[in-house]
């Protein structure tokens, strides 16, 4: 079975942090998984919560709780890339409370959410908590430091079934909570171990307070074209340094907790797809997220503590890739947790500015609340469209709209093209995702 999934999955094997959670959880014991982020933690619960489940029983057999509306998609996103036959939906705030009801009248086996929603709808008794034999606490430390602890104790104490409980964290705990009802946990601890540990260059650049926003535009002019995180520990920041890249001509995005569900969404989508290089974002984008192969981050503000420096590194460098981490650093700033060797970036010289991606996004507004797949999105491009294969990249198909990147070059043809077409015979909007 595993082997038939990785191959779905297009990875050649599980990696060590992987099978010694499978083998942990096997004997049935609780687990507490410590993994720095990047390390691939995701299959390390979803494969032993597979084992866990029954084809013959209906209802939820397994929770998933996470503190973040974007981890919950991408968990099940990955679940369904696994191609196991049971069924998976989320639940997150934002999130229109009516779809979610009607799904669970045909309950998943596999439920995912934040533990504000999940616990919404278990006050309204939207679905049978009662089979539920597996609850899974993912990125556990990041949902106490949210404030979710009392919906968490509330859900947990409903769960009057559960036969496992997998805890994860990117950070170890020195206590786990009595709520959690974790007892006698087998810990497998790969925080320090160096075959996750990243292969991650870091690099200062020195400036003033006053030449801060010049110094960070010099310095993305210096990357160029290559996939950026840019942190900030305010949204406010993350905002005034937006305002300069427009006033620059610069493509790029912002993700913040200040912005609405589906903007943000967006701002991941296209960052992801390659039609965005460049994403401001305040350390809600530090962990969690399905964001791969970012090359370069940079900390316009550092944050405050290590621990959250190592998660915002963890961006980079990836599962056996290589990364640099840029600390753009004013000479009123101290960070007691950085090194004194840190090698100084030179950004004496002129560069260009960078171009835009090859790629660009469209929204086009049918999902599969319209029995609309990537399928279908692929035959419309090629036959109606004009485009061929290589002029497509990554399509995402969400309830009620889907997003495709396209080459840039071809927009403005496809979009001529397909201004009275249909999809599974119903007219719908295709436009530039904005």
């Amino acid at each position: 079975m595993v082997e038939k999934i990785l191959e779905k999955l297009k990875i050649t094997s599980l990696n060590e942090m992987q099978q010694a959670s499978l083998a942990a959880t096997g004997k049935g014991s609780d687990v507490v998984l410590l993994a720095p982020t990047g390390s691939g933690k995701t299959l390390g619960f979803l494969f032993p919560l597979l084992k866990n489940l029954n084809a013959d029983v209906k209802g939820v057999q397994a929770l998933v709780l996470v503190p973040s509306r974007e981890l919950a998609l991408q968990i099940e996103q990955v679940f369904k890339q696994m191609g196991t036959g049971f069924k998976v939906n989320c639940c997150y705030g934002g999130h229109p409370v009516k779809t979610e009801r009607n799904n669970l009248e045909e309950p998943p086996a596999v439920l995912i959410g934040t533990p504000g929603r999940i616990a919404y709808h278990l006050r309204h008794e939207n679905f049978d908590e009662s089979p539920i034999h597996t609850l899974v606490l993912d990125e556990f430390d990041k949902a106490l430091e949210f404030g979710f602890q009392q919906d968490m104790a509330y859900i947990i104490a409903k769960l009057l079934s559960l036969k496992q409980r997998i805890l994860t964290s990117a950070t170890a705990m020195e206590q786990i909570p009595d709520f959690t009802g974790v007892k006698k946990p087998v810990e497998i601890d790969f925080l320090k171990d160096v075959k996750v540990a990243p292969d991650l260059k870091l690099k200062k650049v020195l400036t003033t307070a006053a030449d801060k926003l010049d110094t960070l535009f010099q310095l993305i002019c210096k990357i160029g074209n290559k996939t950026t995180l840019i942190f900030c520990n305010h949204r406010e920041t993350v905002d005034r340094i937006s305002d300069l890249l427009i006033d620059k001509d610069l493509a790029h995005d912002i993700f913040h907790g200040g912005m609405e569900q589906d903007e943000r969404e967006r701002a991941l989508l296209k960052f992801r797809n390659g039609s965005i290089k460049i994403l401001i974002t305040t350390d809600l984008a530090s962990r969690g997220l399905d964001i791969p192969e970012v090359e370069y981050i940079i900390h316009y503000q550092l944050p405050y503590t290590e621990d959250a420096f190592l998660h915002r590194n963890g961006r980079t460098a990836r599962m056996n890739a290589k990364g640099t981490a840029y600390l753009v650093i004013a000479d009123d700033e101290k960070y007691p947790f950085l090194k004194a060797d840190i090698e100084t970036e030179n950004l004496k010289g002129s560069f260009a500015l960078p171009k835009d991606s090859q790629w660009q996004t469209l929204y086009i507004a049918a999902g599969k609340k319209d029995k609309v797949n990537k399928i279908d999105i692929v035959g419309l491009l090629l036959k109606k469209g004009g485009l061929e294969k290589d002029d497509v990249g990554l399509i995402e198909v969400k309830d009620t709209a889907s997003y495709v990147a396209v080459k840039r070059n071809m927009v403005g043809r496809v979009l001529a093209a397909l201004t009275n077409e249909k999809i599974k015979n119903k007219k719908v909007k295709i436009e530039v995702a904005m």
